[in-house]
């Protein structure tokens, strides 16, 4: 289940590496907040996420896929996250081209599988969701979007290396009166809109990659939010069906080549004691 590549760093951009230029207030800077309220938004967002023992979320999203004649077309997923600290989460998505599939981690193993497929990929790794699922995106390569937003990061160094981010304004989205957040990094220009009140959840998120050919978008409006959901082990077990293969992901095979071709190869030269 392969996804635009940026929505997996949504972590470092939240939580390490923000940076974003002054922007231009339509209606005065001495009228909204400073930029230090903008960054403690975020955090509080952050904190709150991470203090729920279970919750579950749908995210619409889009990105563009940048084609060789310059012109930029958008394709979509559908993904659900549902998650019962401190180590059951699972993944379910579906893209724009009907394609399903789903990841789940239990606790003990990660598990992958399409829809319809006749192999799923496993492997083993004992721990939480802080451990499990940044090992997902980096190690196994399982590009999910804004996954790493419910690690769950509140530590005081969450918001290491940023520079700066801007509050733009009070916006309504559905109705639901949000926080309109302006930031940039050295490559991403970064948009969060989070809703006031008692629950500061991320309610849309849009991010421009500046470096890429035609600056491509990846965007996700968040759905059905839930701090109740249904966490029984049963959500986040697999039994494969008959006539389905375990195999193991591809990234973990790869790496195991990489390091074999770089191993220093025997000489075959015996030594001999004098």
């Amino acid at each position: 289940m392969k996804h635009l590549k940026g929505g997996a760093v949504l972590l470092l951009m939240l939580f390490g590496a923000l940076a974003a230029p002054g922007l231009a207030q339509s209606q005065g800077e001495s009228q909204q907040p400073a930029a230090s309220d903008a960054m403690a938004i975020i955090k509080r967002m952050a904190e709150f996420l991470a203090a729920a023992p279970a919750l579950s979320v749908t995210v619409r999203a889009g990105y563009d896929v940048v084609q060789e004649s310059g012109q930029k077309v958008e394709f979509g997923d559908l993904v659900t996250y549902t998650l019962k600290r401190p180590d059951r989460f699972r993944v379910d998505g579906q893209k724009s081209s009907g394609e399903k599939g789903f990841i789940l981690f239990d606790g003990k193993e990660i598990t992958a599988m399409g829809a319809g497929a006749k192999v799923y990929a496993a492997t083993s790794k004992p721990g939480t969701i802080q451990e499990a699922v940044p090992y997902m995106v980096s190690t196994l390569e399982l590009e999910i979007p804004l996954a790493l937003l419910f690690v769950g990061t509140t530590g005081p160094d969450m918001l290491e290396g940023v520079e700066s981010a801007y509050y733009v304004e009070t916006n309504f989205l559905m109705g639901l009166p949000c926080d309109h957040i302006a930031a940039r990094t050295e490559t991403v220009d970064f948009q969060l809109w989070i809703s006031q009140g008692d629950r500061p959840l991320p309610q849309r998120i849009v991010l421009t990659y500046k470096d890429e050919p035609g600056e491509p978008q990846f965007w996700g409006q968040f759905m059905d939010w839930s701090f109740s959901p249904d966490v029984s082990d049963a959500v986040f077990s697999f039994t494969p069906p008959p006539g389905v293969d375990r195999i193991r992901f591809l990234a973990e095979v790869e790496r195991e080549l990489e390091a074999s071709r770089a191993a220093p190869k025997a000489s075959g030269k015996k030594g001999g004691k004098r």
